[in-house]
């Protein structure tokens, strides 16, 4: 049987209003049948702290922080909690609702998606798997988050090696499209990215680090030999190509497209009323 081909975009490393922005306008060409599924790779120049759709920006961001490590910022289109974005391959598919292979609940979707990511731990040669909710406490805490982190704890098929996180994902769905991007840690600055959060004490911030360190690793900390960026996405895009049964073929934005999401860029992810709005 033939695979389906989807697109495969490598952005390399771009703004956080231009990641952000091309994010949404693949979901925008997908609902308008102007493109098929899509993987995208990319990463971060400057390193920046994203934070969820839902969360307040002033309440919990320690903004001199982010701005004294000279890091972006920006609010993602997506829920979930504060992610540093810097040594780390971040991906994205873009896939119609109506897709056949794709579930109707976002959980179950995102089990399906996610088993690209899963694939290319494996081929890193890591034990990875999902972690699953067991008991009704452990779900009834993912509705109930205690920390503004996103890595703070696996949620519903999260990616964990040797009982720790090692990658956080987000889901939206909008205009009959789902658009779920993520983040694979290759290595993690803990004491940065706990700067960058307010707390209502120092002691609580202790706490919070400590129990993180349970919780979540980075690729590089598990493994004998370094796994840099490249030999990340080599492993990545063939997991996606085999977890979800697809073959990529490469694909540049159009100098008309490409025009389009810097416009996107600069009117919603560089706007103060975006980012702060909450």
């Amino acid at each position: 049987m033939e695979k389906e081909v989807w697109r495969f975009i490598d952005s390399g490393m771009g703004s956080p209003s231009y990641n952000m922005a091309l994010d949404e306008a693949l979901l925008e060409w997908n609902s308008e049948g102007k493109m098929p599924p899509v993987i995208r790779f990319y990463g971060w120049n400057p390193a920046t702290l994203s934070i969820g759709y839902f969360q307040k920006a002033e309440k919990e961001i320690d903004m001199d922080a982010v701005e004294r490590h000279g890091l972006g910022f920006v609010r993602r289109p997506t829920g979930g909690r504060g992610v540093l974005h810097e040594h780390e391959l971040t991906y994205s598919v873009i896939v119609s609702e109506e897709h056949p292979e794709m579930p109707k609940t976002v959980t179950e979707a995102y089990r399906v998606i996610s088993e690209g990511v899963l694939k290319g731990f494996h081929h890193l040669g890591m034990e990875a798997y999902f972690s699953v909710p067991r008991s009704e406490e452990e779900k009834a805490s993912l509705k109930n988050p205690r920390s503004s982190v996103c890595f703070d704890a696996p949620s519903w098929y999260e990616l964990v090696v040797e009982g720790r996180k090692v990658a956080g994902s987000a889901q939206t769905r909008q205009k009959g499209v789902i658009l779920q991007h993520g983040a694979i840690l290759l290595d993690l600055d803990e004491d940065k990215l706990f700067s960058l959060f307010k707390y209502s004490n120092d002691r609580v911030k202790e706490r919070m680090q400590r129990a993180f360190k349970n919780k979540a690793v980075a690729i590089n900390n598990l493994t004998a030999e370094k796994v840099s960026y490249d030999q990340a996405k080599a492993a990545f895009k063939k997991g996606f190509e085999e977890g979800l049964n697809i073959e990529l073929e490469p694909y540049v934005l159009t100098n008309e497209e490409r025009e389009y999401v810097e416009k996107l860029a600069r009117e919603r992810y560089e706007s103060d009323e975006w980012n702060f709005r909450r």
